[in-house]
Order: structure tokens, then C-alpha cells, then sequence
């Protein structure tokens, strides 16, 4: 099994090689990417209607768990905005779960835009493999919702957005230069994000 990284802030220098990945890494973070795919997608398929239901899932996917983990900060329950201790992400990932689950429910009754309710069900989808791959191994959130994204993009408003893959790679160097995630880890997060999201989407929009 290979060592699990701890938080990467407390041993890494600062080169400009490990600037740019903080700054990937915190600018394309998993709630950043969430926010702007919802509005994107709610926005081009369903205009101003699709922006309100983007914003409603994108409170309960994104800033709701964001309001969370930082609750866990104040409380040092948790260490950081990225959750960088494996065991501690098995309780951040139900509760991120749950939230996505009430946004869901409610979508689906109020009959909200299709492609907007199947994001919904994608980020829930892809949270299952997720948790439990965690259970053992700190396989990369960043990478399994930055793939995810794109690919959910690509079945809904066409393949030219699957040329924003190389930019999960990108994503998951950053990861990786800064200690967070070994290589492998960003590269099953990505398959992961991209398969189960992917599959998902189409199956239910």
C-alpha cells in the first residue's frame, strides 16, 4: 500500500514549480470546477431558468460542503480546505453525499431541467467509488470531479469540450508536485471521475 501523503503546505518549499501547483490547485479545486460547470451547463441548455437550478445545485454540490469542511477547520476537526488526511475525508465524503442527495430529491420532483438533475446524479454517482476507495487508499477528488466535468460536458453540449481533458492532467500534476496525491492517485481519481459521472449523465438525462 503506498504511504498516504500528509498535509503538503507543512513540507513543501516554496519554488516557482510549487507556486504554480498551489495555484492550480486551489483555483480549479473540486467546489470551483462544480460551480462553474453547473452555471456553464444550466446557462447554455436552459438560459436563465437553467442558471437558478444551476445555482440551487450548485449551493447543495459545492458551498454547502465547503460551509462544512470549514466549520471542521474552526473546530480542528479538520486540517485543511482539501482535506489532505485520508480518514477524515471518510466522514467529509457522506456528508458532501447527503447534501448532493437533498439537492437531487428536489430537483426531481419540482421536474427541474434534465440535464441539470442528471449533473446532480453524476456528482452522487461518482461519490460512491469514491468513498470507497478511501476506505483504503486517498485516491484524488480533485482529478475524479475534474474528469467527471468534462466529460459530462462533452455528452451534453458537444465532443469539441472533451479538449479540456489535458487540463485534468494539468490538474493532477499539481497534485502531485505538491505532495497531495501520487501519480497513480490522480490517474484513478480522473477514471474514476470520468467513467462513473460520464456514464451516469447519459444514462439519465
Amino acid at each position: 500500500m503506498t504511504t498516504e501523503p500528509t498535509t503538503a503546505e507543512s513540507r513543501t518549499a516554496a519554488t516557482p514549480r510549487t507556486v504554480w501547483a498551489r495555484r492550480i490547485t486551489d483555483g480549479v479545486e473540486p467546489k470551483n470546477v462544480i460551480i462553474a460547470v453547473c452555471l456553464l451547463m444550466g446557462a447554455v441548455r436552459y438560459g436563465w431558468k437553467g442558471l437558478a437550478w444551476a445555482a440551487f445545485a450548485a449551493l447543495f454540490a459545492a458551498v454547502i460542503p465547503t460551509l462544512f469542511i470549514q466549520r471542521g477547520i474552526r473546530k480542528g476537526t479538520l486540517e485543511d480546505r482539501h482535506v489532505g488526511h485520508r480518514q477524515r475525508r471518510l466522514t467529509v465524503i457522506p456528508f458532501i453525499m447527503g447534501s448532493v442527495a437533498v439537492s437531487f430529491t428536489v430537483m426531481i420532483l419540482a421536474h427541474a431541467p434534465a440535464d441539470l438533475t442528471a449533473m446532480v446524479a453524476a456528482m452522487f454517482a461518482s461519490l460512491i467509488p469514491i468513498l470507497v476507495i478511501t476506505v483504503w487508499w486517498k485516491v484524488s477528488v480533485h482529478t475524479a470531479v475534474a474528469g467527471g466535468a468534462v466529460v459530462c460536458l462533452g455528452i451534453a453540449l458537444g465532443p469539441l469540450w472533451l479538449l479540456l481533458y489535458p487540463g485534468v492532467a494539468l490538474i493532477g500534476w499539481s497534485r502531485v508536485v505538491l505532495r497531495d496525491h501520487t501519480t497513480a492517485q490522480t490517474i484513478v481519481g480522473a477514471a474514476v471521475g470520468a467513467l462513473t459521472a460520464g456514464l451516469t449523465f447519459w444514462l439519465a438525462r
